[in-house]
């Protein structure tokens, strides 16, 4: 299990900078207004998924993303997909909901997470917003740096269009 200093120090430890801007906790893109207005960049809105088969994924969208859970298992190739239940994200994951996002994955340490998954929306933007591992701050870094920081965590993400399903893998 991680936490905030972990997470920064193996940020540090790889080169990464990053700024973080400590805020009251937000629980919906809705309630992130505030934040995306005194933060540059892309924001992102987060799922802890679940197939029929049991198989983990996590779903990194930029924050208006329109994702639709009925067919998005079509696109990724697996069972039907559900959300994970609290108490699975946190024994994977280490975090409440409202608080996943891309830099969790540093508590994967029994990869259980399937993919990593990421909008290609995203990829237009060179800074990407993102929780660190509490929904009560939000911690901004370059878009490469947070793909490297993924594999340097075991996983290869896969970059995607997931906006309203289009069916389509990005080249």
């Amino acid at each position: 299990m991680s936490n905030r200093e972990t997470l920064f120090g193996r940020l540090a430890t790889l080169g990464i900078k990053t700024t973080t801007l400590e805020h009251d906790p937000v629980f919906t893109v809705e309630e992130s207004t505030v934040i995306h207005q005194k933060l540059a960049g892309g924001h992102t809105k987060n799922l802890f998924l679940k197939d029929a088969k049991g198989k983990l994924f996590l779903v990194v969208a930029q924050s208006h993303t329109k994702i639709n859970l009925k067919t998005l298992h079509k696109s990724i190739g697996c069972a039907r997909l559900s959300f994970g239940k609290p108490d699975l994200l946190m024994d994977v994951l280490g975090v409440e909901p409202g608080s996943v996002s891309a830099f969790c994955i540093i508590c994967d340490d029994q990869k259980k997470i399937e993919q990593v998954i990421i909008d290609d929306t995203l990829m237009s933007f060179d800074q990407l917003n993102c929780h660190p591992l509490t929904n009560a701050a939000t911690t901004t870094i370059e878009r490469d740096d947070l793909l490297r920081f993924v594999r340097d965590c075991g996983h290869e993400p896969r970059i995607m269009s997931i906006d309203d399903q289009d069916t389509q893998i990005a080249e």
